[in-house]
C-alpha cells in the first residue's frame, strides 16, 4: 500500500500551506526584531523634529528655550502623575489606543475630540527654570477635523493655565481653508490665551468672532466651521478631565 500522497491531494496542498505560513511567519519575526532599533531611531528623530517646530512657532514667548532644555516624562492620564516605569523614548500612544489593555474607550457623550479610545498615558515635555519650577510645557493633543485627523502640541506656560502657542504638524483639511490652522498668522492668535475660568472649569473656546482682547476666545477660520469645531473639541477635551485637566492642576499646585 503507498504511503506517499498523490501530488494532487488535499494532504499534500495543506502540508505545503503550513511550510509556507512557518517560513513567512518565522521571516515576518525576524524582520519586526531587527528592524524594532531602527523602528524606535525614527519615532524618536520624527518626535524631536515636532519639537523642534513648535519651539522655533513659540518664538519669543519662551526665550531661549531649545531641545537640550526639554524633560520628556511619561503622564498617568487619569490622575495626572508620573509614571517613571514607562519609558517616554519608547512609548508609543498611538500603538497604546489600540491596545484595550493601555487605553479606555470615550463615551460619546465626552469625546469632544472624536478619538473613539484614549491611551491611559501621555508623554508631555517639561522646561524648568533655575529653581526648578516648571517654565513650559508642552503636551501632544489629536482629534477629528472636518475630514482628516489633527495631531499636534499645544504649549503651556508653568502656571498650567495660559497658553503660549498651538502647533499643528498634521492635518489633511481643505487646502486654502481648513489646511490655515497651520498658517503663522492663525497661530499666533494662541498666545496669551487663557485655558481656565476662574471656578477651574475650561474657559478657553475656539470659533465665531470674539470681543477683542478676550482672553478666553479664538477666532475661527472663515469658511471652515467644521475644522474649526474640530479644534475647538479637541482643545477643550485635552485641557479637560479626560485629558491633561488632572496634570495640569497638580502643575498648578507645584506638584509637578
Amino acid at each position: 500500500m503507498p504511503t506517499d500522497a498523490p501530488a494532487d491531494s488535499p494532504l499534500r496542498a495543506l502540508g505545503i500551506a503550513l511550510c509556507i505560513a512557518l517560513v513567512c511567519a518565522l521571516v515576518v519575526s525576524v524582520a519586526a526584531v531587527s528592524l524594532r532599533p531602527r523602528y524606535l531611531a525614527n519615532l524618536e528623530a520624527e518626535r524631536f523634529a515636532r519639537l523642534d517646530a513648535t519651539l522655533a512657532t513659540l518664538g519669543d514667548a519662551i526665550g531661549s528655550i531649545g531641545r537640550e532644555d526639554i524633560e520628556p516624562r511619561v503622564v498617568r492620564l487619569d490622575d495626572g502623575s508620573y509614571d517613571d516605569g514607562v519609558d517616554p523614548d519608547l512609548y508609543d500612544a498611538v500603538a497604546a489606543t489600540r491596545d484595550p489593555d493601555r487605553s479606555i474607550a470615550l463615551p460619546a457623550d465626552r469625546d469632544t475630540a472624536g478619538i473613539g479610545r484614549r491611551a491611559n498615558h501621555a508623554v508631555i515635555y517639561l522646561a524648568r527654570r533655575d529653581d526648578g519650577s516648571p517654565r513650559l510645557v508642552i503636551l501632544p493633543v489629536v482629534g477629528t477635523g472636518y475630514q482628516s485627523a489633527l495631531r499636534g502640541y499645544l504649549a503651556m506656560d508653568g502656571d498650567g493655565n495660559e497658553i503660549l502657542a498651538l502647533r499643528f504638524y498634521e492635518q489633511g483639511e481643505t487646502p486654502g481653508l481648513g489646511s490655515r490652522i497651520q498658517e503663522p498668522d492663525w497661530e499666533a492668535l494662541w498666545q496669551g490665551k487663557q485655558a481656565y475660568a476662574d471656578d477651574g472649569s475650561v474657559g478657553i473656546t475656539v470659533g465665531g468672532t470674539g470681543r477683542r482682547g478676550d482672553p478666553f476666545h479664538v477666532d475661527g477660520i472663515s469658511g471652515a466651521t467644521r475644522t474649526t469645531r474640530g479644534v475647538n473639541g479637541l482643545v477643550r477635551f485635552w485641557l479637560g478631565e479626560l485629558g491633561f485637566g488632572p496634570y495640569l492642576r497638580r502643575l498648578r499646585r507645584g506638584e509637578a
